[in-house]
C-alpha cells in the first residue's frame, strides 16, 4: 500500500490549535460565502438567458406573509380617523371587436354587383332592382416605390445681340451633385434608427425594387445627413440642458477597432428633459469612446438642476460642484432586492412590499399637478419611506454583507438621500425609467447593425437617434419630419434655426412660406 502524502503538522500548543481552529473555520466561512454568490450569480444567468425577463411580483405572496406588519398602522396614516378612503374608480375595460381603420387613408371602391344569371326573380320572374349596399373594408398594400426627380434647367439668351446668355438655377439640395432625394434620406435615416433595418439590408430590398445601391453608399449618405442635421443637433442640446430636470443613462455599442480588427465598447448615453423651461420629451444622446466621467462632464458643463441617474462614480464630480443634485433611482434599488429573493425571500419580499406602496402612491398621484403630487408624496409616500428605513437599518446588522440581500440593503442605505429626494419636488420621477426606455431603442438596433465603423459612426448615430428620438416622443412621423427638414435646412435661415426642432416644425410646416 503506498503510504498517504503526509498533511500538516499541526501546532502541539492548545492556544495556537484553538486559534488555527479559528482561521480553519473563517476559511471555511468565507469560502461557503463565495459559494453561495457563485451559485445566486449562475442562478441570475440562467434565468437571464432562459427565464422570464419580467419582474412582476405576486400580490398575493405578500399579502399572505408580510401584509400584517409592512403596512401602515391605521393610527399612523393620514385620515384614518375618518373611515377608510373610497376605492379608486376601475379603469374603462377595452372594448371587443376590430379597431375601425384610420379614416386619412384612401379607399379604392371595388364593386361586386349580382351575376347576370341571379338577376331574375325566382317568384315571378321579374328583374331585380338595386336598393341598397352594404360596404366592408380590407387593408391593404402596396410596396414602396422609387422615382426618379428630372431637375430640368433653362438656358436663356439674347438674341438681340448675341452676347448673354443664362441657365436657370437649380434648388439646393440636401446633399450637393448628389443623387439622393430627401425623401430617400429621410427613408434610409428612418428605417435604420426608427425601425433597426441595417443598411446593408435595404441595399437588398432596393434592388429587388431595381435599383442598385451599395452599402457603403448608404453609409455615405447617412453621414452626409448626419452633418447636414448637426446644427439642429446642437440647438435640441442646447435645450435639453435648459432643463431643471434630467434623467440620463448609459449603455454599451461595439465600435470596429480596424487596428486590431475586432471590436471595442464605446458609450452611447442618453439624456432626457422632463421638466420646464425645455419640453418634456425632448432626447439627445451623446457619443463617448470609453466610460470616462469625462464624458458628463463635458456634456452637461455648466448645468444646473436635477439629475436622476444609477449610482455611478463617474457622476459625483458633478455633484460635488453644488450645481447638480443627485436623485436615486427606486427601479435600480428595487432590483437588487428582486435578485435577492431567490436567496433571501423572507428579507427579499418585504422590501419589495415597501417599494410596491411607493410606487402605488405615485400611481395615485400620477394625474396630478406637480404642486399637488408633491403633497401626496409627503403625506402618502413619506411615512413608508421613515417605515422602511427603519427595517433596513434593523436588517443590515443581521446579514452578511456580501450576500445578495446584503448587497440590496447596502445599496439602498448607501443611497437613501438621494433615493428620498423625489419626495421634495412633484417635478422629479420616483424612477430613471425615462432614460432606461430611450435606451432600449439604441439595444434593439444594436442587435441587428451589429457594430459602428468607427468613433465618427458612433458621433453620427448619436445625432441621428436624437432626432428620431424626440420626433417620436413628440408625436411625430420621423420621415415626415426628415424629409421636410432635409430640404430646407440647405436654404433656411440661421437665425431661425430653432424653427427646425421637433417641437416646433408643426407651426413651421403650417406657416405660409416667407
Amino acid at each position: 500500500m503506498i503510504p498517504a502524502p503526509p498533511g500538516p503538522s499541526l501546532p502541539d500548543d492548545p492556544d495556537d490549535l484553538r486559534a488555527y481552529c479559528r482561521q480553519l473555520l473563517a476559511e471555511l466561512d468565507d469560502q461557503t460565502q463565495l459559494v453561495a454568490k457563485l451559485s445566486h450569480q449562475l442562478d441570475l444567468f440562467r434565468r437571464y438567458l432562459y427565464g422570464r425577463r419580467s419582474e412582476q411580483l405576486d400580490p398575493g405572496q405578500l399579502l399572505l406573509e408580510f401584509a400584517s406588519w409592512v403596512q401602515a398602522p391605521a393610527a399612523e396614516t393620514p385620515g384614518a380617523a375618518a373611515g377608510p378612503e373610497p376605492a379608486p374608480p376601475p379603469r374603462p375595460r377595452r372594448g371587443h371587436g376590430r379597431t375601425p381603420l384610420p379614416t386619412l387613408l384612401p379607399r379604392r371602391r371595388v364593386e361586386h354587383p349580382l351575376p347576370e344569371a341571379q338577376c331574375g326573380c325566382p317568384a315571378c320572374g321579374a328583374r331585380l332592382v338595386q336598393i341598397g349596399e352594404e360596404t366592408s373594408e380590407q387593408l391593404d398594400y402596396t410596396p414602396a416605390s422609387l422615382f426618379v426627380t428630372e431637375h430640368v434647367r433653362f438656358t436663356y439668351a439674347c438674341k438681340a445681340c448675341e452676347s448673354h446668355a443664362v441657365t436657370s438655377p437649380v434648388p439646393a439640395q440636401p446633399i450637393d451633385k448628389g443623387r439622393p432625394g430627401p425623401g430617400l434620406l429621410a427613408q434610409v435615416i428612418t428605417a435604420k434608427y426608427a425601425d433597426h433595418l441595417p443598411l446593408h439590408r435595404q441595399s437588398e430590398i432596393f434592388a429587388r425594387h431595381g435599383v442598385s445601391l451599395a452599402r457603403q453608399t448608404l453609409c455615405d449618405w447617412v453621414g452626409e445627413a448626419a452633418a447636414l442635421l448637426a446644427p439642429v443637433y446642437d440647438d435640441l442640446k442646447a435645450s435639453v440642458l435648459a432643463s431643471t430636470v434630467l434623467h440620463t443613462d448609459d449603455t454599451t455599442v461595439p465600435v470596429q477597432d480596424r487596428a486590431r480588427t475586432q471590436t471595442r465598447d464605446g458609450r452611447l448615453w442618453v439624456y432626457v428633459s422632463s421638466s420646464p423651461p425645455a419640453t418634456r420629451g425632448d432626447i439627445v444622446y451623446d457619443y463617448t469612446p470609453t466610460r470616462s466621467r469625462a464624458g458628463p462632464l463635458a456634456f452637461l458643463g455648466e448645468f444646473r438642476g436635477y439629475l436622476q441617474a444609477d449610482a455611478y462614480a463617474g457622476y459625483d464630480a458633478l455633484y460635488a460642484t453644488g450645481r447638480v443634485v443627485e436623485v436615486g433611482c427606486w427601479a435600480h434599488a428595487r432590483r437588487y432586492f428582486w435578485e435577492a429573493k431567490a436567496a433571501d425571500a423572507a428579507r427579499a419580499l418585504p422590501a419589495l412590499s415597501f417599494i410596491q406602496q411607493l410606487y402605488r402612491v405615485e400611481a395615485e398621484a400620477k394625474a396630478l399637478a406637480a404642486e399637488a403630487r408633491c403633497a401626496r408624496r409627503h403625506a402618502q409616500a413619506r411615512p413608508v419611506l421613515e417605515r422602511f428605513r427603519r427595517w433596513l437599518d434593523e436588517q443590515a446588522d443581521a446579514v452578511l454583507p456580501k450576500s445578495p440581500i446584503g448587497e440590496a440593503i447596502t445599496y439602498a442605505r448607501g443611497q437613501w438621500t438621494a433615493l428620498t429626494r423625489y419626495v421634495e419636488d412633484g417635478d422629479l420621477a420616483i424612477d430613471n425609467n425615462a432614460a432606461e426606455r430611450a435606451l432600449r431603442r439604441v439595444v434593439t438596433g444594436r442587435k441587428n447593425w451589429l457594430f459602428c465603423g468607427s468613433d465618427a459612426g458612433g458621433t453620427r448615430a448619436a445625432i441621428l437617434y436624437s432626432i428620431v428620438a424626440t420626433c417620436k416622443a413628440h408625436g411625430l412621423d420621423p420621415w415626415a419630419y426628415l424629409r421636410d427638414v432635409l430640404e430646407r435646412i440647405p436654404t433656411h435661415p440661421n437665425r431661425r434655426r430653432a424653427e427646425l426642432l421637433p417641437r416646433h416644425w408643426q407651426a413651421l410646416r403650417a406657416a405660409p412660406p416667407q
